[in-house]
Parts: C-alpha cells; sequence; structure tokens
C-alpha cells in the first residue's frame, strides 16, 4: 500500500484533490472510513434529511453542553460516507463573498484573495441557469461539479423575493454572480434530478484511472520520520498498517477531524498533547483553535392556503414523490427544495452581508420533524460572522474516540444582538403584501415573543447549527503563532505534510461551505503539483454604494 500521495478522507476537498492529482498522472491513494453513497436516499436531493441523521452514513458527532445555549449538546453532523459532508448535506451552493477572501489574503493567506479564487470557482463549475436568470460571464460552465436550480413553481418561493423587494432590499438574480447582496433563487449541487456530490462529481472518475485508488480504512495518526511525513497509520479490514506517501501526505478530513489526526501525530498544543501522553513533533498552538460555525434560527409561520410541501407529507405523498423521482428523476424529490435565498445586511455601516437566508416552503426541521400545525413556511436565518470562537481538542490518545467539540457558541454579545435583528428583519419580511394571501400566523417564535429577553430565550433554547464547521487548521502567514498551514496548505513545522479543507479557513465564509471546501481542494492541488496558480480574475463585485448610511 503505496502512492505518490496518501489523501486522508474523501471528502469535498479530498475527492477534488484525488481527481487533479490523478489527471496529472500522480499515484494516488484517498483512504476514507465511510463507505459507500448507493441507494435512494443519497441520491434523491428531496430526501436530505435522510442521510444526515443515519449512523450509516454519518459521524454521528455532538458536541460539547453549550453553556450559552442552556447547555444543550448540538448535533454536529459530519458525513462518513465517499464524498463526505457533500452527500448528506443540503446541497446549497454559496461561493462565499469576494470580501471574505480578501479578509483571508489580508490576515495572511497569501493568493486567497477573490480575485485568486474566482478562477477556481470558474474552473470546478458546470453551471446551469435552467431559465431562472443568473450572471454567465461570472460562472464556470465545463467543470465536474453541476450546478442548477429548482424549478421555482411554488407560489411561496416566489413570494419570498418579492417580500424582500417590497421591504427595500435589492434583489440579485446570482448571488453567486456579481452581486450576492440582495433576494433571488438558490444553487444547488445537483444534475438532472441527482445529488451532484464531490463523490459524483470528481472521486468516481478519477477511480476510473489506473493511478487513484480508494482504501476504506480508519486513519489513527500520520506516521512521521525526523520531521517528515512517510505516510498513515490506520485499521484496515481489521488490521492496523501503515500505508506509505512518496510524496506527500495530505489530509482532509473535515475540520473535526483534521485537528484530531494532526494531534494525535504529534502536531499541535504542546502542552495538550504531553496531557496525553503524545510526544511532540511540532508544537503548534493553533491546531484545533479558531472553530467556528453559523448558528441559525428558524422563523416559522402557518399557512392560510394548502400551498406548502406539506400536502406531500404523508405515506402515499411521499411514495409518490419517491417514485416520481425513481423513474424520472423529477418532481419534488428533484430539488432541495431551498429555492429562494437572501443576504442582507443587519444594519447601516456593515460593508457586505451578514445575514443569510434559506427559504422553505413546508414548516419541518431538519431531523424531519414537521410542524404541528400543518401547512406552512419558513426561513432559516442567522448572522454569518459571528464572534464566537471554540476549539476541537483531544478526550484522549484512543483514535477510536470521538474529539471534544466545544463552539462557545453565542458567547460573545455580539452575537445576541446580531441573533434579535436577524428575527425582527425576517418578521417584516413575512409581513410584506406578498405573502397576505398566504399569512395565517407566526407558529415560531410566536407572536408574544417580542422584548430582547423573550428573544434571547427563544434563540438559547431553538437556535441550531448550520452545520458549517470551520477554521480548525488556520492558514496564515509562517509568522503567525496562530497559523497551521502556509498558503500553500503545508502544515508548518514539518514537511510533506499539507490539510486541505474546511479547518484550513482563516474566518468562516458567507453562507454554506460546501463551495469554498471543494474550491480549497481544487486550488491546494495546484500547489501540490507546483503549479503557477490560474490567473487572477479582477473582476470587481457590486457593493452597495451607501452601506455605510443604509441597511438596505
Amino acid at each position: 500500500m503505496e502512492a505518490d500521495y496518501v489523501i486522508v478522507g474523501a471528502g469535498s476537498a479530498g475527492c477534488a484533490m484525488a481527481y487533479r492529482l490523478s489527471e496529472a498522472g500522480k499515484s494516488v491513494l484517498v483512504v476514507e472510513h465511510g463507505g459507500t453513497d448507493a441507494g435512494p436516499l443519497i441520491q434523491m436531493p428531496g430526501a436530505l434529511s435522510y442521510p444526515m441523521n443515519m449512523k450509516r452514513y454519518d459521524w454521528g458527532y455532538q458536541t460539547e453542553p453549550e453553556p450559552h445555549l442552556n447547555n444543550r449538546r448540538l448535533a454536529c453532523p459530519r458525513g462518513k460516507v465517499i464524498g463526505g459532508s457533500s452527500s448528506i448535506n443540503g446541497m446549497i451552493y454559496v461561493r462565499g463573498h469576494a470580501c471574505d477572501f480578501d479578509h483571508w489574503r489580508d490576515q495572511g493567506a497569501d493568493g486567497w484573495g477573490y480575485a485568486d479564487v474566482l478562477p477556481y470557482y470558474k474552473r470546478m463549475e458546470n453551471w446551469h441557469s435552467g431559465g431562472h436568470g443568473g450572471d454567465p460571464s461570472w460562472r464556470g460552465t465545463n467543470g465536474p461539479l453541476h450546478v442548477t436550480r429548482g424549478k421555482r413553481d411554488n407560489p411561496l418561493v416566489k413570494a419570498f423575493v418579492e417580500a424582500g423587494a417590497q421591504a427595500g432590499y435589492q434583489t440579485t438574480g446570482d448571488y453567486n454572480g456579481y452581486q450576492q447582496e440582495g433576494f433571488g433563487p438558490f444553487d444547488m449541487t445537483v444534475k438532472n434530478g441527482q445529488r451532484w456530490s464531490a463523490a459524483n462529481a470528481y472521486l468516481k472518475p478519477a477511480l476510473k484511472r489506473p493511478n487513484c485508488d480508494l482504501v476504506r480504512g480508519l486513519v489513527h495518526r500520520v506516521v512521521m520520520e525526523e520531521g517528515r511525513a512517510v505516510g498513515v497509520e490506520a485499521t484496515v479490514k481489521g488490521q492496523q498498517q501503515v500505508i506509505k506517501a512518496r510524496a506527500e501526505v495530505i489530509v482532509s478530513a473535515s475540520s473535526i477531524n483534521s485537528p484530531k489526526i494532526l494531534m494525535l501525530s504529534g502536531i499541535g498544543p504542546a502542552a495538550h498533547l504531553s496531557e496525553h501522553g503524545i510526544d511532540v513533533v511540532a508544537d503548534r498552538a493553533g491546531v484545533g483553535q479558531n472553530l467556528q460555525d453559523h448558528l441559525e434560527l428558524y422563523i416559522q409561520m402557518a399557512a392560510s392556503q394548502p400551498v406548502s410541501l406539506f400536502k406531500y407529507w404523508n405515506l402515499f405523498g411521499k411514495a409518490w414523490v419517491g417514485a416520481q423521482w425513481l423513474f424520472a428523476k423529477t418532481g419534488p424529490g428533484a430539488s432541495n427544495q431551498f429555492e429562494s435565498s437572501a443576504f442582507i445586511r443587519s444594519r447601516a455601516g456593515v460593508e457586505y452581508p451578514d445575514i443569510q437566508y434559506h427559504f422553505l416552503p413546508i414548516a419541518v426541521r431538519y431531523d424531519g420533524q414537521v410542524a404541528a400545525e400543518g401547512h406552512g413556511y419558513q426561513a432559516h436565518t442567522g448572522p454569518m460572522r459571528s464572534e464566537s470562537r471554540g476549539s476541537i481538542t483531544l478526550r484522549s490518545a484512543d483514535p477510536m474516540h470521538d474529539p471534544k467539540i466545544f463552539f462557545n457558541y453565542m458567547s460573545e454579545e455580539s452575537d445576541w444582538v446580531d441573533f434579535r435583528q436577524c428575527i425582527r428583519l425576517t418578521r417584516e419580511i413575512f409581513a410584506q403584501d406578498a405573502f397576505k394571501p398566504y399569512s395565517k400566523h407566526e407558529i415560531q417564535p410566536g407572536a408574544a415573543a417580542q422584548t430582547d429577553d423573550e428573544l434571547d430565550d427563544f434563540i438559547r433554547e431553538h437556535a441550531e447549527s448550520a452545520y458549517h464547521p470551520c477554521g480548525t487548521c488556520k492558514m496564515g502567514a509562517k509568522g503567525d503563532p496562530n497559523a497551521v498551514v502556509d498558503s500553500q496548505g503545508r502544515v508548518i513545522g514539518v514537511d510533506n505534510l499539507r490539510v486541505a479543507d474546511s479547518s484550513i479557513f482563516p474566518r468562516i465564509t458567507n453562507g454554506n461551505l460546501n463551495a469554498p471546501s471543494i474550491m480549497t481542494g481544487e486550488k491546494m492541488a495546484d500547489h501540490v503539483l507546483g503549479r503557477t496558480p490560474l490567473a487572477a480574475d479582477n473582476s470587481e463585485p457590486w457593493m452597495h454604494p451607501n452601506w455605510k448610511t443604509a441597511q438596505r
């Protein structure tokens, strides 16, 4: 078991790297603990609430009790299957705002400004607008990753965008193009009605090449010799063995597992490693630190007309949706049903959007529990750039033990201010004329919750993770004591070892993290191959001309 490159994890970034490195003629071994993605529950977009709640496909992680959220333990699903979390996620495709990447660059991640990453987004995309507008000059059309839009034929989906305009916000035909700010259609990683995960887009084509292989196994640690990575130790078919890397080991095991594997390999905060009896290879204070996520609330409304997806929420309805999808890849099952979105600014003086909306034409939870009221609709909303930071630490030196996941959600006062604002702005949007024909009453928080204290109680009890963890192996300048990797993904202080996944994000980006994770794999592959990065694209994105003085 030996290859030029050993990639730990067949997730969003790992699959993209396997594809690009094998395409360049390098031999690649991908080590993945999870199994096959075959079966309708993963491949049918409309069934998205199932795989992320199934032990078979999910690592099943939970946070430590979160002190600012009534000591609740929140679910932290991560894909344990080929494709990683791109096989169990909501399939929402958001590049992030241009300013997010410029911030990375300015914080020491040289070569990761928006002009640098935009060409990689274009390279990876195969974008189809499906007649729903968009910004073709900003998009790619030849990449492996198919990006499409839902049919948007539900009246509620249109009402959400109209209500945004009535409330005085911008509308945008393509939040992944020139203008993120505003209300408009959502993009999804779906091709011909099927989930288009990183496994479907990248890994399966790569595995058809003679120089790329997949090994089912659980990686314990990176094997180091004299400060150099030479392979990984893994359990494969019940046997412990070493898989050798002739050139490099690339850890793409998620923002939860990548820092865990580094720490088990002796790379991390020295005192913490010593506590667990692990020999220190490189004292990197930042490993496992800087953990970030997006929290969100579901603002739910009961509908006065039977227009929501609730009509399919019974045995016959689900069977009909399933049959349509199985035989023709059409019908409601062919969409993730997140078909309208918005990015807005919470107040004047905020330079670019800091609130995201996912609109859903049914009142339901991620775990598939539908609201008792029957027909309804909801907006998922939350702040984009929380100042709270958490950490991933080892529970023990045993690779079989889950790490300790502590987000420290809502630990900054600014988070509370932002969340209350999210609720109040959402209520204003739902009160617009576009929703008048459909609006019955507010299910949650419920009209009675008005004061700051009442809203805070609701937030404490009901805030949920949007499942966007990142930041635990921060990319930055070599002189930054908290940086874990340099701007080419190389782990600082050791040789022949890189990290490439959402753990390297210095700061969380706007929106869902799957697109930036795949982009990270795409761009890192060029660094690994020693290629000159794609030429910068200096297209100027739209910024609100009056952002200093106006909220909308």
